[in-house]
């Protein structure tokens, strides 16, 4: 049997998606089971219930979305009256969506079930742990991958 000194699991981006997944599914199962929604889907409805009314690129910026998927996404949220799409007036290639009432009301619902969510993913990590878990997270989504090529 050869011998490799790599460790696929202590790899770092596989160390990553198995934590992703492994914290996901059960809140993915709720918004999937409510509301019938993807995952792209409840990303897009949070950022419009976070930050208001949006463009479409606003929110490939903030998610780092593809615009494809976003474009899916919105579509679908549309037909189901979550989300609202307004063109702009002055370029008609843009245009503005924002959440219905019904879009609204999935978000505060969902908002509170992630709250809860994130608390009880947190309770197995005393609060230095969950403190250094956190900033470590976010260091590395803003570090990105740093050219390595």
């Amino acid at each position: 049997m050869k011998t490799d000194e790599f460790q696929l699991q202590q790899f770092l981006p596989y160390l990553l998606n198995q934590a992703a997944e492994a914290s996901s599914l059960e809140f993915q199962q709720i918004y999937k089971d409510r509301y019938g929604m993807l995952r792209t889907e409840w990303r897009v409805l949070f950022h419009l219930g976070l930050y208001g009314r949006l463009t479409a690129s606003d929110i490939g910026q903030r998610a780092r979305m593809h615009k494809t998927k976003i474009s899916r996404a919105v579509h679908r949220l549309n037909e189901r009256r979550f989300v609202d799409r307004t063109r702009n007036e002055d370029d008609r290639r843009v245009e503005y969506l924002s959440l219905t009432r019904q879009g609204q009301a999935a978000y505060d619902d969902l908002r509170a079930v992630a709250r809860r969510y994130d608390a009880a993913l947190m309770d197995a990590l005393d609060p230095a742990e969950a403190e250094v878990l956190r900033r470590a997270l976010l260091k590395l989504s803003e570090a990105g991958p740093g050219g390595f090529t």
